[in-house]
């Protein structure tokens, strides 16, 4: 577990796993999800790599999830993160990718992450540069690419 400030953040067991795709309305997110509890339970030993990690505040409210996406391959994690609407804009999201990388650059041959945002959400756009993050000036299937490294580009506060 992850404490910061405001939050708790912890990679989610195999049955709160289960219990948050079961929750899931959009077919796409449900199936992606799915994935993600395969890839936990095919690498049990890298279980952090594919979980949703959950997002907290100190008395329990989830306000939000994050995620990696997938093993690192060739020194680069990808990062992803969402915020329920009556959370935004209040810091949390910037508190927990600030606080994901940190735990992500202590791992072994870890030496950037990377993030995509859609190019019309300017406010994850932001939470990105104020957690560190750089514009790459190349656009992914999601969007802008935004980097992180640990050697100098990012803070590691």
């Amino acid at each position: 577990m992850i404490e910061t400030n405001r939050l708790k953040i912890y990679a989610a067991s195999k049955e709160q796993m289960e219990s948050f795709i079961e929750l899931q309305t959009v077919e796409m997110l449900k199936e992606a999800y799915a994935e993600m509890l395969d890839g936990c339970l095919t690498h049990p030993e890298q279980w952090e790599w594919y979980a949703v990690w959950m997002m907290e505040l100190k008395d329990g409210t989830r306000i939000g999830e994050l995620c990696f996406k997938g093993l690192p391959a060739d020194g680069s994690a990808e990062i992803g993160y969402g915020i329920a609407d009556e959370y935004q804009g209040k810091g949390y999201a910037t508190e927990a990718v600030s606080a994901l990388v940190k735990w992500a650059f202590r791992q072994p041959n870890v030496i950037y992450i990377t993030a995509a945002t859609e190019e019309s959400n300017l406010a994850s756009q932001r939470v990105l540069e104020k957690a560190g993050f750089r514009p790459t000036g190349k656009i992914g299937e999601e969007g802008p690419l935004f980097v992180c490294g640990k050697s100098g580009i990012c803070h590691e506060g």
